[in-house]
């Protein structure tokens, strides 16, 4: 029997998960509300918040799973990428808990426990698996080669297509972290009420910096008053622009690649419009999806890689440093 007890800590939520033999025991995780008033994450209130948070969540997963510290095997955590300080909180807890228990230690990179996230509920699937990662910092196309073995398609140019949805929900007047609101608003709304411009760039790469700027002189030209009456139809709009751009890469790759397993991960994966979608323009594919809970940044995704390091016999050394911009091939 194996046990992991893992900590994601790179952005604005705080969790621990216990893992157990690839099955999740708890999975514990903290929303930092603070950053709402500012419309984004600010980054030395985030690294405090989980400064204040990684005990109370840790005990609460341990609780959760019944186990006491010393019952897990395996102490792990995210090493990058993301915030530096934010970083840096979970892996020298998780550092100072593997020392003090004596317990082996993996720092985990943050891409791949979203890539690993729906292996929670897929345990089955093999690679080669073709991954679409779409989340508040990256958007990428990624072939899992293998189990650890990762080639990178194609990657954003500028912003990820989270950052563009929290943006463009800020310019509606929408609260942070504005996916959901424009996800909830847009089934209220018409997709086809205004065309906002796609981005077209070469080969695979993706590109959402022209949209929001689109959206923005669009909404400029428009009394305060009409835009709220508006406010569904512009949502599903912007969001349509948005999902047409994914939906584009992501069929060009299956195409290049002649795979037909795809796996759509991270916090936009769980855009019911993006489901719908992908149901239904993509029934040629088996499509894999995490589960709602493991969609965001979470502790059991991290806790999944981590497991499956430590049983191919993998271990890494306490003076591990985090690494803000980590790459996937570095994982």
């Amino acid at each position: 029997m194996l046990r992991v007890l893992a900590f994601e800590t790179s952005c604005d939520e705080t969790s621990a998960a216990v893992i157990e033999d690839g099955r999740v025991l708890a999975n514990v995780t903290r929303q930092q509300l603070v950053h709402s008033e500012f419309g984004g994450v600010v980054p030395e209130l985030a690294s405090r918040a989980h400064a204040r948070l990684i005990l109370p969540v840790t005990l609460e997963a341990l609780k959760r799973a019944e186990l006491e510290p010393h019952e897990v095997q395996v102490v792990a955590a995210t090493r990058g990428p993301g915030l530096i300080g934010a970083l840096l909180v979970g892996l020298v807890f998780a550092k100072g808990l593997a020392h003090s228990l004596g317990k082996p230690f993996l720092g985990i990179n943050h891409l791949e426990g979203h890539l690993f996230s729906i292996f929670i509920n897929h345990p089955e699937a093999a690679p080669p698996i073709l991954f679409l990662l779409v989340s508040g910092g990256h958007t990428e196309l990624v072939v899992m080669e293998e189990r650890f073995r990762y080639r990178l398609l194609g990657t954003t140019l500028d912003d990820a297509v989270g950052e563009a949805f929290d943006k463009g929900a800020r310019l509606l007047g929408l609260p942070y972290p504005g996916g959901p609101h424009i996800d909830r608003l847009a089934r209220q709304g018409d997709p086809g009420f205004h065309r906002f411009p796609r981005a077209r760039v070469p080969g695979l790469d993706f590109s959402f910096s022209g949209i929001k700027t689109a959206l923005r002189y669009y909404l400029e030209k428009r009394e305060p008053a009409w835009v709220q009456a508006h406010l569904p139809h512009l949502a599903a709009a912007y969001q349509e622009a948005l999902l047409d751009m994914l939906l584009e890469k992501l069929r060009a790759a299956v195409d290049q690649t002649g795979l037909r397993r795809v796996a759509v991960v991270g916090g936009v994966s769980l855009n019911s419009r993006l489901r719908e979608r992908l149901a239904r323009e993509f029934a040629d594919c088996e499509v894999l999806l995490p589960l709602p809970e493991y969609c965001a940044d979470n502790a059991a995704m991290i806790g999944m890689v981590a497991y499956h390091r430590a049983v191919a016999g993998e271990t890494h050394p306490l003076s591990l440093d985090a690494v803000p911009d980590l790459d996937l091939t570095e994982a």
